[in-house]
This record gives structure tokens, C-alpha cells and sequence, in this order.
């Protein structure tokens, strides 16, 4: 059976509670009856040795002076309501103020003997079986000279000593009480601040876990709580996305890969049928390489941002001429500025720039930023790539005077497949992951890569690079 946090908590604070109260109504009772019996002890005590030191030096034999004395002890008794006994060496029993004077035949107590008290002035009991109930007696000798000539025993009832514990106690029970129905607040705050809390979160995450990403754990607080239904809902919310994206990568992927399949197979059909004739194969079998290439291309960017994003791209660094580099790669292009008669301006600093990073990588990336360039270049324009040194990094810029890019459009470029509509009209055959191969090489290397675009401008990427 599933027992939940709030039903444990209870079941602690019940037992818990009981013990408090075992705990005040027997151990403190015990306490107090033990430290009232000491402290009551000690007065009767000192009664006692009042009264012996008065009688010490008379002799008990003399029935006057016994009378006196039995009527001077019946008056102390029933002040403090305790019973007096003058008790001689054997036994004898002198006085007591319970029962009338008896000289000629006075009670004698068995077995009586002062040592059996030891070092402890009282004791609690029947006082050698001379009362029904349990007593409260202590004892002092009456001595003449050194000699001990008998003992005064003064006895209280223990029953009056527990009325007096109980009035004691009940003001602790009553204060136990008291506390344990204010501790109620205590289990309040702990259902709304913490169970209630933890509940919704609970709740939410099974909710995630059977896949409804839609739901949102409603936790306000500003404490560890808020800020663990925060976290979830964060990561809830990536997720979604994260299956926004599965599915819109697969929707991509799959048009891209559908449309120069279907070009492929219609060509190869029209061939093989006779549709096109022989003396056309040569040309569409040109685009049949075409689109084997476009697919061939896309196949490895995706294969790359696989790798990239798993974190399994190992980089391997080297010292390398990145101004060199940029005059190779700008070498590959000239075909394509030539019939969109695009210049190209290179502003390099210094005849050389030694940097650290991986060479086949950055090649990589000057060549996409280089691609997108020309591409969305429009004729008898300009593109400038230029390399400058700030704060101790390289600093490589590219910048075209093309179509540039919608503000709404510029937080979407380093997304998989993302194609601006302009874009797609203009360049049908990229594959919409350039950008993303270019964020996450530069990223990889623990370097920045910026962007700034207007729309009918151009655009403008910096990234930045280490100093070798």
C-alpha cells in the first residue's frame, strides 16, 4: 500500500505527540514527585532535629515530662498534618500522636533499627508496617551527653505529597497541550509550503512522463520548490520543442530528399521508356549527377551535424595561415562572381595571421559564409572579407550587399532546414543547414560567430578565432 509523504508526516507527528505526553505525565511526574518527596523530606527533617535538640538531656522515664512532651508533639502534628513518634533504643514507642498516651503499656515496633536508613535521612514506606499506606518518614536521634537515648520519627502521608504533584503537572499537561494544538500551524505551513508543492510537481512529472509536454506545474513560490517546478517546466518546454524539432527535421529531410529522388526517377524512367530520346540523355543525365551531388551533399551535412551536436567531433588543432586560407577559398568562387559580376575586397591584417584552431573545420566554415555570400549576392555588387585582430582574437568578417535578412527571420538561421522564403525562391537547391554546420564548428571551438543583416542591405557574419 502507497502511504504518501503527508500521511507519513502525520503518522510522526501522532507518535511524536503521544510520546510528549507519556513523557510529561509519567517521567515529569516522576520528576516532580521525586524532587517535592526530597524537598519535603528535608523540612520534616529539620522538624525533627528542632524537636530533638529541645528534648536532648531529659530523661523519657519521668511521666510528667512525657505528658508534656505528647502534648507539645500533638500540636506540632496537627499543624503540618504529620504523624510524630518518640521512639526509645529498643523499639519502644514513647509517644505517638496518632493514638493516646500509654506509659504503663506503650507499643513496642518490631524489629525496629535506626541503621536500616543508612546514610539517607528518609525513606518512603509503611515504616516498619506501622501504617496502611505508604509514608513519607524520617528519623532523628534524641542523645544525652553522646549517648543516643531515643528517636524522633515524623511521617507525612504520600498521598498528600501526590496532590500536590498533581497540581504541579497538570500545568505542564496543560501547556503540552497547548503546544501540540499550536503545533498544528507547524502542519499547516508544511501542507501548503512544502506537500502541496511537491504534490504538483509530482503530479507534472508524470504528466511529462506519459508525454502531455503541454502541461505547466503552477508552483509560485521563490524557494527550492519554485525553482524546481521552474526547472521542469523549462525542461518540458525543451522537450517540446526538442519533438517540434524531430518532427519538422523529418518533414525537411524528407522533402529534400524527396524532391531530387523524384527528379532522378522521372529522368531515369523517361530514358529507359523512350520519353526522351537518346540525343537528350547526355543533358539530363547532367542533372541526374546534379541531384545525385545535391544528395550526396545533404547526406554529409546531416551526417556532420550529427556529429557535431553528439559531441563526438574530435578537433584537431594547428597553427595555420587563416589569410592564406581565405585567398584559396575565395579562389574557388571566382567562376561564380565572374557571371554575377561580383568584386570581392579582401582587407587582411598583416601579410600573414597565424591562428589555432582546427584547419579542415574553419575551411569549412569560410567556405558556407562564402557560399551564402555569393549566392544571395546580387549582380554588379560587392563582397568584402576582412581580418582584423581585437582583444587578442582574430576577428574574420563577411559581408555581401545582397537580399539581407527579415529581423523576424535572423533568430532562425542557425536552425536545421530553415529556409527564409525569399530564400527558397532564390536558391532552391541548398540544403538549409550550412548555417547550422557554421554555428556549431565555431561553437565546437569555444568561439563566438555574430550576425547582422537588413533586409535589401546585405549581411554581414564576424566569427572569431584564437591567436596562434
Amino acid at each position: 500500500m502507497r502511504v504518501n509523504l503527508l500521511a507519513k508526516f502525520l503518522i510522526i507527528y501522532s507518535i511524536l505527540a503521544v510520546l510528549s505526553l507519556l513523557v510529561v505525565t509519567t517521567l515529569g511526574k516522576q520528576l516532580v514527585t521525586d524532587e517535592l518527596t526530597l524537598h519535603k523530606a528535608r523540612e520534616l527533617y529539620a522538624e525533627a532535629t528542632h524537636i530533638a535538640d529541645s528534648q536532648s538531656g531529659r530523661y523519657f522515664q519521668n511521666e510528667a515530662v512525657l505528658s508534656e512532651l505528647y502534648n507539645s508533639l500533638k500540636l506540632v502534628s496537627s499543624a503540618n498534618g504529620a504523624s510524630i513518634r518518640l521512639i526509645d533504643t529498643d523499639g519502644t514507642e514513647l509517644i505517638n500522636t496518632e493514638t493516646p498516651l500509654n506509659i504503663k503499656n506503650p507499643h513496642v515496633i518490631k524489629n525496629f533499627d535506626y541503621v536500616r536508613f543508612g546514610p539517607k535521612f528518609y525513606e518512603v514506606s509503611r515504616f516498619y508496617n506501622q501504617y496502611k499506606k505508604e509514608m513519607l518518614s524520617v528519623i532523628c536521634p534524641v542523645t544525652r551527653t553522646v549517648k543516643i537515648c531515643g528517636y524522633i520519627s515524623i511521617s507525612l502521608p504520600m498521598d498528600d505529597l501526590q496532590k500536590h504533584v498533581g497540581e504541579f503537572v497538570r500545568p505542564m499537561e496543560i501547556i503540552c497541550g497547548i503546544n501540540f494544538l499550536l503545533s498544528f500551524v507547524i502542519l499547516g505551513a508544511f501542507w501548503y509550503y512544502i506537500y502541496r508543492p511537491l504534490a504538483a510537481i509530482s503530479y507534472g512529472a508524470g504528466e511529462f512522463a506519459r508525454g502531455n509536454l503541454t502541461h505547466r506545474i503552477d508552483v509560485a513560490s521563490h524557494d527550492e520548490m519554485g525553482y524546481l517546478a521552474d526547472t521542469l517546466n523549462l525542461m518540458a518546454g525543451e522537450l517540446r520543442k526538442n519533438n517540434d524539432y524531430q518532427k519538422n527535421f523529418i518533414s525537411n529531410i524528407s522533402h529534400d530528399f524527396r524532391s531530387p529522388l523524384t527528379s532522378i526517377k522521372g529522368f531515369t524512367e523517361a530514358m529507359v521508356d523512350g520519353t526522351i530520346p537518346p540525343e537528350l540523355h547526355d543533358k539530363y543525365l547532367g542533372i541526374i549527377a546534379q541531384e545525385t551531388d545535391r544528395l550526396d551533399k545533404l547526406t554529409r551535412s546531416v551526417l556532420e551535424l550529427n556529429t557535431l551536436n553528439a559531441g563526438k567531433a574530435s578537433l584537431n588543432y594547428s597553427d595555420f595561415d587563416v589569410n592564406e586560407m581565405l585567398k584559396s577559398t575565395l579562389s574557388v568562387f571566382e567562376g561564380s562572381c565572374r557571371k554575377k559580376k561580383i568584386t570581392i575586397s579582401l582587407v587582411q591584417t598583416g601579410t600573414s595571421l597565424l591562428v589555432h584552431a582546427d584547419k579542415e573545420k574553419i575551411e569549412q566554415v569560410i567556405y558556407n559564409l562564402l557560399d551564402n555570400a555569393v549566392k544571395f549576392s546580387e549582380r554588379n555588387s560587392q563582397i568584402k572579407v576582412e581580418t582584423t585582430i581585437r582583444h587578442n582574437k582574430c576577428h574574420v568578417s563577411i559581408r555581401d550587399e545582397g537580399c539581407g535578412i527579415s529581423q523576424d527571420s535572423l533568430p532562425k538561421i542557425w536552425d536545421r532546414f530553415y529556409k527564409e522564403d525569399a530564400s527558397r525562391g532564390r536558391d532552391r537547391k541548398g540544403t538549409g543547414l550550412g548555417l547550422s554546420i557554421v554555428k556549431d564548428i565555431i561553437t565546437a571551438h569555444g568561439q563566438t560567430i555574430s550576425v547582422v543583416s537588413t533586409a535589401g542591405v546585405g549581411t554581414e557574419f564576424v566569427f572569431t578565432l584564437e591567436l596562434a
